[in-house]
This record gives structure tokens, C-alpha cells and sequence, in this order.
């Protein structure tokens, strides 16, 4: 079987890979790691083995349809719902990435929301301020908006049944 390797455990040999490419302290560096999704690769292999039918593919080139055309206008439609969840699940896992932007990243000022709130978190700790503790919750709040609102946007793509009687059983 397949063994799966925790991000973490890829953490250090994506620094140092970056760290010989100079991109360490820019955002490319929590981008380009984020950009390869081994599941999300997975799911859409599997998505797609279940919901475009080899018959619909075939009666397009039958109607004359070319291998583009028919990967834009037929199969691309069917795999929208998959395109999206995937699409949410990495948006949502770089979102809420810590560790590898705490490693990749030494300039405050690229940190992001999950970083940052942490070091707000450990100063209202450290001062007991609870000015600043108000600060990291309502920040907590804040980070979880674009997430609610990307769900919201994209939840129109999952439609059940899209091929339902596209194919004679």
C-alpha cells in the first residue's frame, strides 16, 4: 500500500530546497509547496473514473467532437463539483497552514493570519492584557471569513445527478 508522509515531515527538505533557490521570506515559499496536493490529485482521479461515462465520451466523438472540445465542453462540466472541492480543500488547508510559513518566513511583515494571531495569542498570554486578547479573538474571527465566503461562492458547482439519463443503463 501507499504510505502517506505528514506535511511536517516535508517541512525541513522544502526549506532547505528553498533555502538554495533564495525564495525562503517571500510568499513563493508557502505558495509553490501549497500548489501540489498528492490527495487532492487522488480525489480528482477517482472523481473522475466515477462520473464522466466513457459513453458519453465516445457518442462526442462520434458526433465529431475533437479530444479538446470534448475535455472543455463535456468533461470539465462533469468534473466541476470536483474541481471545487479540491479547490476548497487546499484553499482551506494553505489557510490554515502554521507551521510551514512559521519555518519558511522570518520577516514579520509576510507572516500570515495564522502566524500572526499566534504571536498575538502569546503576547496577551505574556502580558495578561486582555485588550490584546480581544484583539487575537476578533482577528480568530476575521481569518475564518474568506473561508465562509469562498464555501458560499463555490457551493453552486456541487450538483448531484449531473449525468443522470445522459446514458442508457
Amino acid at each position: 500500500g501507499a504510505v502517506a508522509v505528514p506535511g511536517t515531515a516535508l517541512a525541513v527538505p522544502t526549506f532547505l530546497l528553498f533555502s538554495e533557490l533564495g525564495l525562503t521570506n517571500t510568499p513563493w515559499a508557502v505558495i509553490i509547496p501549497s500548489l501540489i496536493s498528492p490527495f487532492g490529485l487522488y480525489l480528482i482521479w477517482v472523481f473522475a473514473s466515477e462520473s464522466i461515462p466513457t459513453e458519453l465520451l465516445e457518442a462526442a466523438r462520434i458526433d465529431g467532437a475533437g479530444e479538446f472540445r470534448t475535455f472543455f465542453t463535456i468533461s470539465m462540466r462533469l468534473l466541476a463539483p470536483g474541481i471545487v472541492t479540491v479547490t476548497l480543500f487546499t484553499v482551506v488547508a494553505t489557510w490554515n497552514n502554521y507551521f510551514l510559513p512559521l519555518i519558511m518566513l522570518s520577516d514579520p511583515a509576510w507572516y500570515p493570519l495564522t502566524v500572526g494571531l499566534n504571536q498575538w495569542s502569546a503576547q496577551a498570554i505574556g502580558a495578561g492584557s486582555q485588550p490584546i486578547y480581544n484583539l487575537v479573538i476578533m482577528g480568530s474571527l476575521l481569518t475564518i471569513i474568506p473561508i465562509v465566503i469562498a464555501f458560499l461562492l463555490l457551493q453552486r458547482f456541487w450538483q448531484s445527478g449531473l449525468t443522470a439519463g445522459g446514458v442508457k443503463q
